[in-house]
């Protein structure tokens, strides 16, 4: 087995077996994006491992001081990232790391607004942690507040990119949220920056955004099987596919090929066919379809959920890879997931 194999497979069964790890240390617990695990840099990559869900207290690997393990034989050195930013706070005494948090290795992201209008409806994402890390993040984050962490994240800690959340709320609010809080990164850290919403019914909103200096979207389809969104994410499949994917048609126009992604989570139950041909239909647009495996987060309806298999993911990750070929790459990504690619392995294999 060569080093890039031994790399390329053990992201893969990180993510689907996670890592035992201290209590004191396992990470981020809820949230919206990357939750329930830890950041690991090893060899070439880096990879946000489940550490909180229940599967992972099965799990043959290990990590003690900065040593990874499996089955208590040691396997290989990782870096965990020790942000220096986390030691600051506000004037007004808000720790840094509750307004925005390290994701990977030099991306910043935070949930700009911590709520999503459908968290307490029948049409709650089940896969979604967005309300349960309350307390220990704002609410609400003010754009001068993260800009702020920017500037600082950008000059202590080499961070060269921002990823800006939001719960689902009105569109124009979405927008206009989104947009001001980009305008002000820019101005005080000048570092690209990936801004994620909903299809928007007035496409022309996009504009704004691009205006604002936004760099990179994300549109996330989650699954291109219907039944399955019906099921996981009815609001998604209540929106439909068409909408998502004039919307994606229509950021790449502004945005560019490349600097548009939509993710795809495998585990809800979907088909592999269903995996392989809507990433073929969104590389086909200049979109890259960001591959995750389900990650349990504690508290949410799929707390139980079990990550798909090794084997599967390994699959999925080589049958992906041949479609974006040369066109689509994390290496031409500006800002964002894609670029970050901390949750997902296809990264390994491109």
């Amino acid at each position: 087995m060569t080093k890039k194999e031994f790399i390329s497979n053990l992201k893969i069964d990180l993510f689907s077996k996670g890592v035992r790890i201290s209590a004191e240390d396992k990470g981020r617990k809820g949230g919206a994006g990357p939750a329930g695990s830890k950041n690991i840099i090893f060899g070439n990559t880096v990879a946000n491992v489940p550490t909180f869900a229940k599967f992972v207290a099965d799990s043959p690997y290990s990590l003690d001081n900065n040593v990874l393990k499996k089955f208590n034989e040691k396997i290989i050195d990782v870096k965990i990232p020790n942000p220096q930013f986390y030691k600051l706070k506000t004037k007004d005494g808000i720790p840094y790391n509750k307004i925005a948090l390290l994701h990977g290795e030099d991306c910043l992201a935070t949930t700009v607004v911590q709520h999503c209008i459908y968290w307490d409806t029948p049409l709650r994402c089940k896969f979604c942690g967005i309300d349960l890390s309350k307390g220990s993040t704002l609410d609400i984050k003010k754009p001068e507040e993260i800009a702020e962490v920017a500037e600082a994240a950008k000059r202590l800690d080499n961070v060269k990119h921002v990823t800006l959340t939001i719960g689902a709320l009105k569109e124009e609010d979405e927008i206009k949220i989104l947009g001001n809080c980009a305008s002000a990164i820019k101005n005080a850290a000048k570092i690209p920056v990936h801004v994620q919403f909903e299809p928007l019914k007035d496409l022309k909103r996009m504009e704004n955004l691009y205006s604002k200096g936004v760099d990179t979207v994300g549109i996330h389809i989650e699954s291109f099987d219907k039944k399955v969104l019906e099921n996981i994410a009815p609001a998604k499949a209540k929106i439909g596919f068409d909408r998502y994917l004039k919307a994606l048609e229509y950021a790449v126009n502004i945005f560019g090929e490349n600097q548009v992604s939509s993710f795809i989570i495998i585990g809800l139950g979907e088909s592999d066919e269903s995996v392989i041909e809507g990433c073929k239909t969104l590389a086909g647009m200049g979109i890259y379809p960001f591959v995750v495996p389900i990650n349990p987060i504690p508290g949410s309806y799929m707390e139980d959920a079990i990550p798909p298999s090794f084997e599967r993911m390994k699959d999925i990750y080589e049958s992906v890879a041949s479609i974006l070929k040369e066109n689509l790459s994390w290496k031409k990504s500006k800002a964002g997931c894609v670029k970050c690619r901390a949750c997902s392995a296809l990264d390994v294999f491109e």
